[in-house]
């Protein structure tokens, strides 16, 4: 009998099969689905398949430097951890495996409002960090100010606000798959809503007075925050424009993995516009299709500042939990690294638009 690989898996490329065996069907339908027809969620990846890169020859790069600042805090590599909900559905351990695998690997995570576990226990299970607070505006403002408040305490570092999600894009692929999350516990508490919720439409799409949030809004909340503020969401320069106009300290480039507004653009093809507007006023960055080193590169070189890591951190949850997720970071670290010394750059910061060869048509 073959022996069980360590994390489950691997390579990045049997990640994802390895996950789907351990998943249940409706966490797999939710951790797979995209809204609509999923063309955005496809076109995700299909941007990174268009680029190419420029190798180079002769080049000494015996000793490579990965590491990367993001916001002040030195990560051992220029990605991190984006948030995602409800993770206990693929792990008993949900996002505190996630924190301490992150942790280890001195890589940022980024955990959700709707966690599996409280804010509180994520930070007393990887407390070295680094770590930043992804926020939904919820109804009440008070129960806002309470999240930004706990995050704050528990040495959460930063503040995500997602601003991509007033109304839920249709998640076809979710629904038909029997996914539901009204029995799903939320770890920060009964007072913070779900936006993901498939039910009471009503609720949903008219009567949520986060639908009713407005640049005015962001400016309250960094009345509430002493922590730094990026915006996640944006796929336009005008709304970049705008995040900089409310003091955002950060822009990520994002359209929630395809899951929101179906045929929106891919956040690769978003981010040139998005980088020439906020220039050195803010730090960009992306998620969305990154699956390999050399994505993490190509996002780079067009500048982005550092990249999130979403469905494939889900998958090795399932496929190994804590062990699945430290596997993944390491092997994603490997493969940047060849990538690097294949197109001759031996630190980040040697990584510019030269690298990057003709897109296939």
């Amino acid at each position: 009998m073959a022996e069980e690989p360590p994390g489950g898996f691997l390579t990045l490329s049997d990640l994802e099969e390895a996950a789907s065996k351990n998943a249940l069907e409706p966490a797999w339908a939710y951790v797979q689905g995209g809204a609509g027809e999923e063309l955005t969620m496809k076109a995700n990846r299909e941007a990174f398949q268009r680029r190419t890169l420029r190798p180079r020859a002769l080049v000494n790069v015996e000793t490579l430097d990965l590491t990367s600042t993001l916001l002040g805090e030195k990560v051992s590599a220029p990605f991190y951890v984006s948030p995602t909900a409800y993770q206990g559905l693929l792990h008993a351990d949900a996002e505190l495996a996630t924190a301490r695998a992150a942790s280890s690997a001195e890589i940022l995570a980024i955990f959700s409002t709707i966690s599996s576990r409280s804010l509180e226990d994520i930070a007393r299970a990887a407390p070295k960090g680094p770590r930043w607070f992804q926020l939904y505006f919820q109804p009440e403002q008070a129960t806002t100010q309470r999240l930004v408040e706990r995050a704050e305490k528990a040495g959460y570092t930063a503040i995500v606000l997602t601003v991509d999600a007033p109304v839920f894009g249709n998640r076809d692929t979710t629904i038909l798959g029997g996914f539901n999350v009204s029995s799903i516990p939320l770890g920060n508490g009964p007072d913070v809503f779900p936006p993901t919720h498939p039910t009471a439409i009503d609720q949903l799409y008219h009567n949520r007075s986060e639908a009713s949030a407005t640049w005015d809004t962001v400016d309250q909340l960094r009345t509430l925050a002493h922590l730094p503020i990026l915006v996640k969401g944006i796929l336009t320069s005008e709304d970049a424009q705008l995040a900089l106009d409310h003091g955002a300290k950060g822009i990520i480039v994002s359209n929630h993995g395809g899951r929101q507004l179906d045929q929106a653009q891919a956040s690769l093809d978003a981010l040139p516009e998005i980088v020439e507007t906020v220039g050195a006023n803010a730090a960009v960055y992306l998620d969305g299709g990154i699956r390999r080193g050399s994505d993490i590169l190509i996002a780079l070189a067009m500048g982005a500042k550092a990249v999130g890591v979403g469905r494939p951190v889900l998958w090795a949850l399932a496929a190994g939990g804590e062990a699945g997720v430290a596997r993944l970071l390491s092997l994603l670290k490997e493969d940047l690294a060849i990538a690097m010394a294949l197109t001759g750059r031996r630190t980040i910061a040697e990584v510019d638009r030269t690298l990057l060869g003709t897109p296939i048509q």
